[in-house]
C-alpha cells in the first residue's frame, strides 16, 4: 500500500437558508443546483497530506432564492516512505480519497437537509470521481473545480 488514512474530520460546514421564501421554493428549484467538488491536497510534515474534499451546491442563474451550502471534509493520509510517483499521488488525492470518504460526506449532507426540514431532495449516492478526474485532465486549461451535476 502506498498510503494510509490516519484520520478524517469535518473541517467546516456552512448551511444557510436565508429566508422563508428560499425554504418554500427549495424543493421545486433544487434541480437548478449543481453539486460541486473542490479537492485539494496540502502537504504537511513527515509525509502526511491533508486532503480537503469540499462539497458545495451552486445554483444556476435562474434561481431567485438561493441557499448556501458547503461541507469541507478533511482526510489526513500518510504516504509510504519509498513512494515517489507524483502522478499516482495526484490520483490518490483526487480520486481514491474522495471515493473512500464520499459515503460519509453524503451522509453529512443528507443529514443537514433532513434537519433543516427538507425531506424530498434526491442526492446521487454514487459519484464517479474517476470520470471527473479524467475529464479535468482532458481540459488542463480549465481552472474550475471538479464538478458533477447530481441533484434532482
Amino acid at each position: 500500500m502506498s498510503y494510509k488514512i490516519i484520520s478524517k474530520f469535518i473541517k467546516d460546514i456552512s448551511f444557510e437558508i436565508p429566508n422563508t421564501e428560499t425554504f418554500l421554493m427549495l424543493e421545486k428549484e433544487i434541480s437548478k443546483y449543481n453539486l460541486n467538488f473542490d479537492i485539494k491536497g496540502i502537504p504537511l510534515k513527515n509525509r502526511i497530506i491533508e486532503v480537503n474534499t469540499i462539497l458545495t451546491l451552486t445554483p444556476n442563474q435562474e434561481v431567485k432564492y438561493k441557499i448556501l451550502t458547503e461541507v469541507n471534509f478533511a482526510t489526513l493520509i500518510s504516504i509510504d516512505e519509498n513512494f515517489e510517483d507524483k502522478k499516482k499521488l495526484e490520483k490518490i488525492i483526487l480520486v481514491e480519497i474522495p471515493k473512500t470518504i464520499y459515503p460519509t460526506l453524503y451522509e453529512i449532507f443528507v443529514y443537514l437537509f433532513n434537519q433543516a426540514g427538507i425531506k424530498n431532495i434526491s442526492i446521487e449516492k454514487e459519484v464517479n470521481f474517476e470520470k471527473m478526474y479524467l475529464d479535468k485532465k482532458l481540459s488542463p486549461a480549465s481552472k474550475n473545480p471538479i464538478k458533477e451535476k447530481t441533484l434532482s
